[in-house]
């Protein structure tokens, strides 16, 4: 099995060490007395771009080469890798073209623009952007850099899981906002080869869920995207996965799916409750435990994982939208 080991990832965590925010582990009173044990929430959404995707990228754009660096990079994006991505590049001095659907927010779009990038908008799945993805890397020579199926991704991402046991040494179950796998992968090596007891659970939406549909038929398939209040989590893992999919299928030992009240419900708490203002990706840790779908049986941790939704989309969400059509 293709498989991103520890050692690869105490290496990116050396490598992007002064580079990214080693964002704090809280923990959370509220989600505490509801579960009856130590909940603690992850606040990967203060990182610099607001999302995690910017370990990933950090780690993936260092690794390179001089020449590597001078072709520029690429990527198919849901947004927040995009504009990790568009960071990370700007900083090395490269160029940087990221590749969308027509799904993808608005606002992840301008913030992606407004770190230099160049911005292609194709079709409506990620599989459409991928392509011209494949066509820049073919006629250009740009060197693609994959949202999650990439080892120096997996890795920098994987840095989350190093410092959720530093920081919560019992730490007995971990959750995961689980899309592509990049994310989940990274964090369930390094928790397991520090903590092999613990739990990782990945969570995610009912609505066009790739890697959960992939696991259940054994290798990775095809899904519909469909408009979520988690859109980060949309996309497909890629007929060719080389890494995320096996790894996600031996490391981690559950995945939830939660539907669109749900996830809204996880956005409210966290701003209520928790005072965070999370996309719907970044909240599904915090629904899962309030619809009961997790069993937390010891000391757990829930990955806030980024911030950058619409605030107009926020706001109805908070005043108490179940769901997107609800918000429209």
């Amino acid at each position: 099995m293709a498989r991103v080991e520890i050692a690869a990832i105490e290496d990116a965590a050396r490598r992007i060490a002064g580079h990214v925010r080693r964002t704090p582990t809280v923990p959370s009173s509220a989600l505490s007395e509801l579960c009856g044990v130590p909940v603690h929430l992850k606040l990967e959404h203060w990182q610099e771009t607001g999302a995690f995707k910017l370990r990933g990228a950090t780690n993936a754009v260092l690794s390179l080469d001089g020449p590597e660096r001078e072709r520029g990079v690429v990527a198919a994006s849901t947004g927040n890798h995009g504009r990790a991505l568009a960071h990370a590049a700007k900083k090395a001095g490269a160029r940087c073209v990221v590749c969308l659907s027509n799904l993808v927010p608005a606002n992840k779009r301008e913030a992606i623009t407004a770190l230099g990038a160049e911005l292609r908008v194709v079709g409506r799945s990620q599989d459409d952007a991928q392509v011209e993805v494949d066509r820049l890397a073919r006629d250009e020579g740009m060197v693609p850099l994959p949202p999650f199926d990439h080892p120096a991704i997996i890795a920098g991402q994987g840095t989350i899981g190093l410092e959720i046991v530093e920081d919560v040494p019992e730490v007995e179950t971990v959750l995961v906002p689980l899309s592509g796998g990049g994310l989940i992968a990274g964090i369930a090596a390094a928790v397991k080869a520090k903590r092999p007891r613990a739990r990782v659970i990945g969570v995610s939406m009912q609505r066009g869920a790739a890697m959960q549909a992939s696991l259940a038929a054994g290798r990775p398939v095809e899904v519909e995207e469909l408009p979520s209040l988690a859109d980060s989590l949309g996309g497909g893992i890629g007929p060719d996965n080389r890494f995320t999919f096996a790894m996600t299928r031996d490391l981690v030992d559950e995945v939830v799916l939660l539907s669109e009240a749900e996830i809204a419900a996880g956005i409210r708490h966290a701003y209520f409750a928790e005072r965070e203002i999370v996309e719907g990706a970044a909240a599904v840790g915090i629904a899962a435990l309030l619809a009961g779908k997790v069993d937390a049986s010891g000391p757990t941790v829930a990955l806030l994982s980024g911030r950058n939704i619409a605030m107009d989309l926020h706001a109805r969400v908070v005043a108490g939208a179940n769901g997107l059509e609800d918000a429209a």
